[in-house]
């Protein structure tokens, strides 16, 4: 599991250090994410038991309250650099508290996504979905070629990663990879 390693606030003037977007912004329309989870859990997330079913259910309950949001208070974006080819961060704010923060990283061999979806200011959910791509970004039919190989980069043709962490009370509850 990845975890976010820039602060919140860190690197822009938008939102404070404190975790809370200033009162005088004005509410921001989402923009559809290409990365909005639908419906994230599957019947294997549910295969714990009877006795994690109600934790869950509340995790679960706190992510579709967040992904029905359709206008945040802010949305800060930072850069991040943690990666070969980039990425960013977008925290959402809803009324001066921080709900969702969703991470892009890039790489030559690799994308990853991960969203973050906080309950009264505790992580209570993480999503990561990466995909490992068959070759390096620039590995083209050139490369292949030179290299005596049979696979040039091809999107198509990445491994799909998926991870769910569940949390309550800032502990980890409940994992799920694939």
């Amino acid at each position: 599991m990845t975890f976010l390693a820039a602060g919140c606030g860190t690197g822009n003037t938008k939102g404070s250090q404190t975790g809370t977007a200033p009162s005088s912004v004005q509410p921001v329309s989402l923009q559809q994410d290409t990365f909005r989870l639908q419906e994230p859990f599957n019947e294997e997330d549910m295969l714990t038991g009877d006795y994690l079913t109600d934790r869950l259910q509340a995790v679960r309950d706190n992510f579709k309250r967040i992904n029905a949001i359709r206008n945040w208070t802010a949305i800060d974006t930072v850069a991040l650099s943690e990666s070969t080819e980039g990425g960013e961060a977008r925290y959402y704010y809803r009324n001066g508290q921080l709900e969702k923060i969703v991470a892009r990283y890039y790489g030559e061999t690799f994308r990853l996504r991960a969203a973050y979806y906080l309950l009264d200011g505790q992580l209570s959910f993480v999503f990561e979905k990466r995909h490992q791509y068959n070759r390096p970004l620039y590995y083209d039919t050139i490369a292949m070629q030179e290299n005596n190989d049979t696979e040039a980069f091809d999107f198509n043709q990445s491994a799909i990663i998926e991870d769910r962490s569940y949390f309550e009370n800032g502990q980890l509850l409940h994992q799920v990879n694939n």
